[in-house]
């Protein structure tokens, strides 16, 4: 996605606000067109699945009061976020009783029907008079029913009657006039020969609940990723006060405290260790399950498990800025995002509604206008749909149609085609150590043509060793090194500490340096016992004035992949020293399968060409882009996204973050703790490249939900509509397609968790 988009939104105040009162696709829809209709917001975007607002805006024009004062006006609740996981339980438990309610009434209303239709008993169609029709079975059919509607499904009429008075009709405005509509039939029994479909009425209101009760399981199996991360912290806290072990709550702890932690327990908090050495279960943030060795120094994660030794840990991070906390907050700012292939989808939501009560009214008065045509319709359809009866009269057969209109149409199942696959998706993800920003991220990445990788710390470990020093001229290997890493110690440089370990390995003591200088791409310069000493590249030995290079040695070593600098004191060069940085044991197996996934390869790096080539042919990488100075890795994404298209740039996240907010898709790979990454659009928890194939994978797999999800969503709404339009399909049948097409849509996305990353 663009840089300037995302530098844009990195300067706007952000909000989560949970959302009560929310029903269907077309309540979300009116929430966010509301809200981003105000002064000051630049984005927002209302989720149905998690029933949350997220929203970017500019604090100096518009307050997060103000905010949700909006919120309120379009007749929905702000639901306090510490209350959330009990609110969301009471839900589930509100919608189960309601099922049990609704079918312990509805259910004796089937079995006199089944009786009815068996015996017919009583029943007004089968006895053609008004006299019969009002009878034990029509009364009862009457009686029966009401609580059904008008009781248990207080809630569901409630919200569609509220939603047509703010003339925002939704889901539940459908289904409140759909059962209304049949319900009124049963007392109009008494003054008309209407059929009675009061029955009907309860049976749809069951069906409904049942689809909804059905639908906030499913629902809950989607966020569980979120309910999983929050229920990983640990709860209490053992710290040091005074050299003695006091237990505290986990809110108290501050940063700093020194923790105490014994084999089994798990980590409070982000820390580094003081003493002892351990191995660690960092499972829940990596998705790895071999434990890791710990030592003094070595940073740890909190909610990870402390598997053997006693440890003393210094808290490093607590609160919002824990890796745990980081972890939610990316998954939900992504589970918030919209993807863009849902733009079409929430245009067709926001008038959905409205348009399917204008098709309710035609179908109504089509039927009582040319009912004679129609009719031939149901003649025909007869000896295959045993629920058709072409021989009710006009008014019965327009209430039929007009009611299977209303309550077979369904935008829930739209609303939640997406969300519900970036909820599971995003969930998992953050399970394999893949943390992904937002949707758009997902839909972009899976149509990436091009992954660009940084070369240190990226497809090599990022920890080179010094491999050959070479003398020239009277030198000795001991005073080329002991200037080179003098000079070096002043260097913020991956390569300068290969140097200074070299020389403390060798015993050789570093020379105090005055005049630091260092050449952007080119080297170092500096002062070290009187004499002006120089470590680069022959650029920098070019710039002053050395022409005598010995070019065979550097290209021998260049061509075993190490990087070769030259050393020289006062004009006149010392030696050469080599170094080189190991390639991290999956590199070539990530590269050889993002190959086989028709993905081109390619390397960008600060190296010489032929050091640069050694590398790539060691992974199998297709193309080399060397001798490129920091800055100017940004001007050759921009070269490769034009040649190629979508491109994906793979760095460590600090160095490469221009680079990183350039390209289509930034992935970053993380180190332990350090995942606040604003530059990307990915972070890779594990340092391990075969993530980066993992992160594709699962941009495809959510994808393909996605689009099945939106797929089978318009087409039920295409077929179904008109097939009651036409009076072939029973009211009772609708529902139970219109409840189970929502129920299938969150359930094709729970079966994201199969794929294998």
């Amino acid at each position: 996605m663009s840089g300037d988009v995302k530098q844009r939104a990195q300067q706007l105040a952000k909000i989560e606000v949970k959302i009560g009162g929310m029903t269907c696709a077309a309540c979300s829809s009116r929430v966010e067109r509301m809200v981003n209709r105000q002064a000051g917001v630049e984005e927002c975007s209302v989720n149905l699945a998690t029933e949350k607002a997220f929203v970017h805006y500019d604090s100096t024009k518009i307050s997060q009061v103000q905010i949700e004062a909006t919120i309120i006006k379009t007749g929905y609740q702000i639901v306090k976020q510490n209350l959330v996981t009990n609110e969301e339980q009471e839900k589930y438990e509100r919608a189960r009783k309601r099922m049990i309610w609704a079918w312990g009434f509805t259910l004796p209303v089937i079995v006199w029907m089944l009786l009815e239709m068996l015996f017919g008993a009583g029943h007004g169609h089968n006895h053609g008079h008004l006299g019969r029709q009002v009878g034990w079975y029509g009364i009862g059919m009457v009686v029966l029913s009401a609580p059904v509607v008008f009781w248990v499904g207080l809630a569901t009429l409630k919200s569609g009657l509220r939603a047509l008075y703010q003339r925002n009709p939704n889901m539940d405005s459908l289904i409140m006039l759909g059962t209304v509509a049949a319900y009124l039939t049963g007392p109009a029994m008494f003054f008309t020969t209407i059929e009675n479909y009061a029955g009907v009425a309860a049976m749809i209101m069951a069906f409904h609940l049942t689809g909804r009760f059905i639908e906030a399981k499913a629902r809950g199996r989607a966020s569980e990723a979120i309910k999983k991360l929050l229920e990983l912290g640990a709860k209490t806290a053992r710290i040091l006060v005074d050299n003695q072990e006091q237990e505290i709550a986990i809110e108290q702890l501050k940063t700093g405290d020194i923790m105490v932690i014994r084999p089994g327990e798990k980590v409070p908090t982000d820390g580094e260790i003081l003493r002892g050495t351990t191995s660690v279960d960092e499972s829940m943030a990596t998705g790895e399950s071999m434990p890791v060795n710990k030592q003094v120094g070595d940073e740890v994660i909190g909610a990870t498990l402390n598997q053997q030794g006693l440890i003393q840990v210094r808290a490093t991070k607590v609160g919002e800025d824990t890796f745990l906390s980081q972890v939610i907050q990316l998954v939900e700012e992504c589970q918030g995002s919209k993807v863009p292939i849902q733009e079409f989808a929430d245009r067709v939501t926001s008038i959905f509604v409205p348009t399917v009560i204008g098709i309710a009214i035609f179908t109504f008065l089509l039927w009582m206008l040319i009912p004679n045509q129609l009719t031939q319709i149901l003649l025909f359809a007869q000896p295959w749909l045993p629920w058709v009866n072409p021989h009710l009269n006009p008014v019965t057969l327009a209430f039929f149609a007009t009611i299977a209109v209303l309550v077979i149409a369904c935008p829930c199942a739209l609303g939640l085609a997406t969300p519900t696959a970036l909820m599971v998706g995003s969930g998992l993800g953050a399970e394999n150590g893949i943390l992904i920003r937002t949707g758009e991220a997902i839909q972009v990445l899976k149509d990436a043509q091009v992954v660009v990788f940084d070369k240190t710390g990226t497809i090599t470990k990022g920890q080179p060793e010094v491999t050959d020093i070479v003398t020239l001229g009277s030198s000795k290997e001991e005073d080329v090194l002991q200037f080179a890493a003098s000079v070096e110690a002043g260097s913020e440089h991956p390569l300068a500490n290969a140097f200074i370990q070299r020389a403390q390995k060798q015993g050789i003591m570093l020379l105090p340096l005055t005049d630091f200088q260092s050449v952007t791409g080119q080297g170092v310069v500096a002062t070290v016992d009187a004499h002006q000493v120089f470590v680069g590249s022959r650029r920098l030995m070019q710039s002053i004035g050395i022409a005598s290079i010995p070019e065979d040695t550097l290209i021998a070593l260049e061509s075993q992949g190490k990087t070769a600098m030259l050393i020289a004191k006062d004009q006149q060069l010392m030696g050469i020293v080599a170094v080189a940085d190991t390639v991290k044991e999956d590199s070539a197996a990530a590269i050889a399968q993002l190959k086989a996934m028709g993905l081109q390869t390619v390397m960008i790096t600060g190296d010489n060409l032929r050091t640069a080539q050694a590398i790539a042919a060691e992974v199998g990488i297709d193309r080399v882009v060397a001798d490129v100075l920091p800055d100017g890795k940004v001007n050759e994404v921009r070269r490769l996204q034009q040649e190629f298209g979508t491109l994906a740039f793979v760095g460590d996240g600090i160095n490469d973050a221009p680079a990183l907010t350039q390209a289509d898709i930034g992935i970053a790979i993380g180190t332990g703790t350090d995942i606040a990454i604003e530059s990307s659009d990915v972070t890779l928890v594990r340092g391990q490249l075969t993530s980066v194939v993992s992160a594709v994978r699962l941009s495809q797999a959510t994808f393909h939900k996605i689009k099945t999800n939106l797929f089978w969503a318009f087409v039920y709404n295409f077929v179904a509509i008109p097939l009651a339009v036409l009076g072939l399909l029973h009211p009772v049948i609708a529902e139970i397609a219109m409840a189970t097409s929502s129920i299938s849509v969150v359930t094709n996305a729970n079966l994201l968790r199969r794929v294998k990353l």
